[in-house]
Formats: structure tokens, sequence, C-alpha cells
């Protein structure tokens, strides 16, 4: 199994980071593309969104649960009206 790898974000004018295996991260960024979103917008709508989980963690579903839900071909891949998987 690979390492996690860390990587920074500012969000909300300050710095951050997650520290996720790569095949997460390379998912994040193709959700990022499909959404027409950079990845630190992406990641700063999953931080606004997590509650109480951490961020990295927070990451982890939000990735399972959008590709879950483009698998079970949802309207629209997996996006909600926001645009982001719910």
């Amino acid at each position: 199994m690979a390492r996690p790898v860390k990587r920074s974000f500012t969000i909300k004018g300050h710095r951050t980071s997650i520290s996720v295996e790569e095949p997460f991260l390379e998912a994040l960024r193709q959700a990022a593309a499909a959404e027409r979103m950079t990845l630190a917008a992406l990641v700063a709508t999953i931080d606004a969104e997590r509650g109480e989980a951490g961020l990295s963690s927070a990451v982890r579903v939000w990735v399972l649960d959008y590709f879950r839900k483009q698998a079970a071909g949802s309207p629209n891949g997996a996006r909600q009206p926001g645009g982001l998987p719910q």
C-alpha cells in the first residue's frame, strides 16, 4: 500500500494540509477537473462541509462518495445542485 503524501492548501487565508494516499489525491484531481474547480477550491468546499471530521478523512470519504455516486449513475455524474455530492 502506498504511503500518504502531504499536500498544502490555503483556505480562507490560512494554510492547511491533507495527508492522503496518492490514489485518493489523483481521484480528487479528477473530480476537481470534472467539476471545473481548482483542487484548492474543491478542498475548501470539502473543508466547509466536513463538520467535526479531520480534513484528510473528510477528503477520503468525499472522494469515495463522489465516485460511488458516479458508478451508480446519479444524474449529472455525482453532482448535486451545488455541484458537489452530498
